[in-house]
């Protein structure tokens, strides 16, 4: 396959949603889509107009195809996605209240569950300048902790940027359980992606500063900060805090991964890290404005030298 600035490497899965915000226990309609953490991050940054793939494992059934139009549709590279013919593609539902919107995962035993560290001797990673995966991949199942691993311990072998994004998930693993497989990704990254909340949660963390020391202080730490905006704590350099721009928000699914494919777009841009964040937060913006996991950001393709 050519050459690729980016590799992101997750799960993806097919997403039904009720119609007209119904809850699940009562609608009669639902639509289907597309949602992965790491496939959404790739689908921005091909928005963004970088040559960009996505790896991860489907089932060999119509949900695996839907994932593989879907993602490949958006100008991302799908070739390498392996397909398993004995386990199914992960599926989870939304379910609508008004005291917000909860989700069910049906993926135990999915085929992306089922990744082992040999998978990655497929993936090109001397030819990526980054590699990005979530929190999400190592909560699946043990061999897909192994793999995660295994990534950036090659991915840095290459003298490829590591980029992780905590993404803790209640629902695949509690926070106690999590706390220190996702801290030890964090230190062998060498850029994370957290919120301040989800850093409180799982790590007990109360300020950004807490947060950054807690990591160590040879990884650049992106801390977001809801609606007040992001700061990033990079080695040998004074923090830099960016404001998020206003925005009604509709839905915050997917605006962690938009924010982290903004800032690695301008990153790939050589950006400076203040117009790294700016891009960031536009790029979430768009997410945050739609009910989708991804909503289109080619308006947003800069051109190299408007970043910098």
């Amino acid at each position: 396959m050519p050459d690729v600035e980016a590799l992101c490497l997750g799960e993806t899965m097919v997403l039904v949603s009720p119609g007209a915000g119904q809850p699940l226990a009562t609608a009669r309609e639902a639509v289907l889509s597309v949602a992965g953490a790491e496939s959404t991050v790739a689908r921005y940054l091909a928005d963004l107009g970088h040559r960009v793939a996505w790896a991860g494992r489907v089932g060999l059934d119509p949900h695996g195809e839907r994932i593989l139009s879907a993602v490949g549709g958006g100008g991302v590279d799908v070739r390498l996605v392996e397909r398993d013919p004995t386990a199914p593609t992960g599926v989870f539902f939304k379910d609508p209240a008004a005291d917000g919107t909860r989700v069910h995962y049906y993926r135990a035993g999915s085929a992306a569950s089922r990744m082992t560290p040999a998978y990655l001797d497929r993936l090109p990673l001397s030819s990526a300048r980054v590699v990005h995966q979530s929190g999400i991949t190592p909560a699946l199942s043990p061999q897909c902790a192994e793999t995660a691993t295994a990534l950036f311990t090659r991915a840095r072998e290459a003298g490829v940027l590591c980029s992780f994004d905590v993404n803790h998930r209640p629902g695949l693993w509690d926070a106690r359980r999590a706390a220190g497989p996702l801290l030890s990704l964090a230190r062998q990254a060498d850029l994370v992606f957290v919120g301040l909340d989800e850093a409180d949660r799982v790590w007990r963390t109360g300020t950004p500063e807490e947060v950054r020391d807690l990591i160590g202080p040879g990884v650049s730490v992106v801390v977001k900060d809801g609606a007040a905006g992001a700061t990033l704590f990079a080695p040998h350099a004074a923090p830099v805090f960016v404001p998020a721009q206003p925005v009604d928000v509709v839905e915050p699914v997917g605006a962690g991964d938009a924010f982290a494919a903004g800032y690695l777009s301008a990153w790939l841009h050589d950006a400076a890290p203040a117009a790294r964040l700016a891009l960031g937060h536009r790029t979430a913006a768009l997410a945050l404005g739609s009910v989708e996991d991804h909503a289109d950001a080619c308006a947003l393709r800069p051109a190299p030298e408007s970043v910098r």
